[in-house]
């Protein structure tokens, strides 16, 4: 277990709202403790967002929390339905992740003392507020998120893992115990991948103003990302129709070549991307040809045995789409460093 950024930050947040409830004299500082770790995100402009959703539903939840000690009670039935009542307002709004703090505070102002209500709702709106601001100033100014340099770190741990899974799918060289482990551990990898991007692509559309992105760098990194998906698959495809296919020495051969140069062209057009080789290979030139001719023989071996090959066309389908997104991440990359080429 590390301490990474997230985990500090909220640590700070929460230290940080109490603090500055202590010289306000602000009480009970309790809450924006609470409101500060709700409001950490992992990214700025989520922390933005929850800002925003929490103080609409809790300037709501406490509207109805006080028309309705007002007008009904503040009994514990009604106290109850009014729970009811707020959180199915925030599902309404879309802003699922503001109901927790939404019914912190609402309970707190219907639990509040008799002929208090007005003053201790501003009280405690106030707590609030000062734990949701100091979680967003955290947020922004220290160890603010780097997520694309998270994200072209993991994509090479990514691809490091799979390339091991790929040219060991066909040998099976690696225990079967090994080889489920690292399988699903390309496969949470890959999620989390997919979440980082999700954020880059976020921050893009909401933060261009703050947070600049390189529209043309964020298509190369879908790409990257579809790219060892299509990868994933066909390790799933392999490990589900390979062994079933009753393949001699010579199949086992081609199958294993043809990953191997595909896992290589892969390593290279990342390489390609990191600026870290000289010129490109000549296999980068006729994968797709290579492929094409890849597929002619397995069609071939399907001819000859109809029952039992079957299965060898799907694999080589999937194959094919691989080498196509590599092809299609090649060329991105390709147009992606002309680009920035002629802009420095």
């Amino acid at each position: 277990m590390t301490l990474g950024p997230r985990i500090l930050k909220t640590g700070i947040s929460v230290a940080l709202s109490l603090f500055i409830c202590t010289i306000f004299n602000l009480e009970p500082a309790v809450f924006a403790g609470v409101a500060a770790i709700f409001t950490v995100q992992p990214s700025i402009y989520r922390s933005w967002k929850q800002v925003l959703d929490q103080l609409k539903t809790n300037t709501l939840g406490a509207a109805i929390a006080l028309f309705m000690i007002y007008f009904i009670g503040r009994d514990p039935f009604t106290i109850g339905i009014v729970m009811i009542v707020v959180i199915m307002i925030c599902m309404k709004m879309k802003m699922e992740s503001s109901i927790s703090l939404t019914l912190v505070t609402v309970l707190a102002i219907m639990m509040a003392p008799p002929h208090e209500d007005i003053t201790f709702a501003v009280n405690r709106f106030g707590i609030i507020l000062v734990g949701m601001i100091s979680a967003f100033l955290v947020n922004l100014f220290i160890l603010p998120p780097k997520y694309k340099n998270n994200y072209k770190e993991k994509v090479h741990v990514v691809f490091q893992r799979m390339s091991l899974l790929m040219r060991t799918a066909i040998s099976n060289e690696m225990t079967e115990k090994s080889f489920q482990q690292d399988t699903e551990k390309l496969k949470e990898d890959i999620k989390r991948l997919e979440e980082i991007f999700n954020i880059l692509d976020e921050e893009r559309g909401k933060m261009s103003k703050l947070n600049p992105q390189d529209v043309r760098e964020l298509v190369v990194f879908k790409q990257m990302l579809k790219t060892l998906q299509q990868g994933s698959e066909v390790l799933d495809v392999v490990e589900e129709h390979y062994f079933q296919s009753a393949n001699d020495e010579e199949e086992n051969q081609l199958f294993d070549r043809q990953l191997e140069k595909l896992t290589k062209y892969h390593e290279l057009i990342l390489l390609k991307f990191d600026q870290k080789i000289k010129k490109e290979d000549e296999l980068t030139e006729s994968i797709i040809s290579e492929c094409g001719l890849f597929l002619e023989q397995i069609m071939d071996i399907y001819r000859d045995d109809r029952g039992q090959k079957l299965r060898l066309v799907v694999i080589g389908s999937s194959i094919f789409e691989y080498a196509f997104q590599l092809k299609r991440l090649d060329q991105l990359i390709d147009y992606y460093l002309k680009k920035t080429t002629k802009k420095a």
